[in-house]
C-alpha cells in the first residue's frame, strides 16, 4: 500500500465517533480520517464531494440507516460496518470488501480490520455489495442492542443496557439512570426510542422505562399509572395520559 486509505467515520453519537477515530490514529500507515458524519444526509455529502477509499459505518442511525444510506448512493466505497448488536446477520461480512466492528470497539479487533485490508484485490461492486445488505436487513429480527456509549470526564463508559432502569430526557440531551450511576448522553430521547429493543417502552414525552426493572405499576388520576422501579433509590415515575394506550397493552400481556 502506497498511502493510508483515505476514511470518513459515520456515526451518530459523538463519543463512538471520537472513539473510533482514537483507535485509528494508532494505525497511521493504514487510515488517514478526512471527515467524521453525524448523521445519513451530511455523510452521503462528504462521501460524494471526498471519494473516500473506505467508511466506518454505523448501522442504525434514527431518520437514516446504515443501509439506506448506502442505497442513495451511486458509488459505494469499502465499507466496515460499525455495530452495537451482537448478532447482524454477521457471516455475510465474511467477504474481502466488507468488514464489521461491534461495539464497544477494541483495538485488536482494529488491528484484524488492517490485516484484512492487506489482502484485498478488489472492491465488490455496489450491486453486490446491496445483495449483501438485503440479506442483513432481511435478518435484522436477531439483533439485540446491548450497549450505549457515554463520554464521563476524559472517559468513553459503555453501558450495558440490562443495567438501565431508566433514560430520562434534559433539554437535548438524555440522562441515563442505571445500576452505577447516572450519566448524561448526547442522544435525545427520541433518538434512544427508535434504537431500543423491546424491553424499553416510552411511558413519558421524557421518560423511557427498562421493563425489567419495573417493580410495580399502581393506577392514578386521569388515567395515568405511577411506575415504581427496582433500583436503589425505588424511583417513581408517572405516565403521560398520551401513552396511556401503549401501557395498557404492555400490562395486559
Amino acid at each position: 500500500m502506497d498511502k493510508p486509505y483515505s476514511a470518513i467515520i459515520i456515526d451518530d453519537e459523538a463519543p463512538a465517533r471520537e472513539g473510533l477515530q482514537n483507535l485509528l490514529k494508532e494505525f497511521p500507515e493504514t487510515f488517514s480520517i478526512i471527515a467524521t458524519a453525524q448523521n445519513g444526509t451530511e455523510a452521503q455529502e462528504q462521501i460524494e464531494r471526498l471519494n473516500p477509499d473506505i467508511i466506518f459505518l454505523d448501522i442504525e442511525m434514527p431518520g437514516c440507516t446504515g443501509f439506506d444510506l448506502l442505497g442513495r448512493l451511486k458509488t459505494i466505497p469499502m465499507v466496515v460496518f460499525c455495530t452495537a448488536y451482537d448478532q447482524y446477520s454477521l457471516e455475510a461480512f465474511e467477504t474481502n470488501s466488507i468488514d464489521y466492528l461491534v461495539k464497544p470497539v477494541k483495538l485488536e479487533r482494529i488491528e484484524k480490520t488492517v490485516e484484512k485490508l492487506k489482502s484485498f484485490e478488489k472492491s465488490m461492486s455496489s450491486d453486490q455489495i446491496l445483495k449483501v445488505l438485503k440479506a442483513i436487513s432481511n435478518q435484522k429480527e436477531v439483533n439485540k442492542m446491548t450497549s450505549i456509549t457515554v463520554r464521563k470526564n476524559d472517559k468513553l463508559i459503555f453501558i450495558k443496557l440490562e443495567a438501565i432502569a431508566y433514560f430520562e430526557a434534559d433539554n437535548n440531551y438524555t440522562t441515563i439512570y442505571s445500576d452505577t450511576g447516572a450519566y448524561l448522553s448526547t442522544e435525545s430521547i427520541s433518538g434512544l426510542e427508535q434504537k431500543l429493543p423491546d424491553n424499553f417502552l416510552r411511558v413519558h414525552r421524557s421518560m423511557i422505562i427498562n421493563k425489567d426493572h419495573v417493580n410495580d405499576i399502581q393506577k392514578y388520576f386521569n388515567s395515568r399509572y405511577i411506575i415504581t422501579l427496582r433500583d436503589k433509590k425505588k424511583t417513581s415515575i408517572t405516565t403521560g395520559r398520551s401513552y396511556n394506550e401503549i401501557i395498557k397493552e404492555w400490562i395486559s400481556v
